[in-house]
């Protein structure tokens, strides 16, 4: 019904970039919130940031004034825009959507993407 598919991970150094993107197919009336969880070997899966429909976002103050979340809602496609990153952003990150199917548009169900690893090392 809906698929979410992510790209963009990989391997920097400390202080260096990365973009993720997520682009959500299939049977979509509509998505509410989008966001970005990331979950390190070991550790619970954690929430990095997220925004809704009308542009408000929200950041762990982990990566406040260092990660951007941003949609485009054109696309049905959330960005994870990655600066000076730190080898404790590494972690597998997960892409999240809250969407409403055009089969049954007054439940909103929640998706997630399979993944992808990005690793922070010198």
């Amino acid at each position: 019904q809906v698929q979410l598919a992510e790209s963009g991970g990989g391997l920097v150094q400390p202080g260096g970039s990365l973009r993720l993107s997520c682009a959500a197919s299939g049977s979509i009336f509509s998505i509410n919130g989008m966001g970005w969880y990331r979950q390190a070997p070991g550790k619970q899966r954690e929430l990095v940031a997220s925004i809704n429909s009308a542009g408000t976002t929200n950041y762990a103050d982990f990566v406040k004034g260092r990660f951007t979340i941003s949609r485009d809602n054109a696309k049905n496609t959330v960005y994870l825009q990655m600066n000076s990153l730190k080898p404790e952003d590494t972690a597998v990150y997960y892409c999240n959507a809250n969407i409403r199917l055009l089969r049954e548009r007054v439940i909103v169900y929640s998706y997630w993407g399979q993944g992808t690893q990005v690793t922070i090392s010198s």
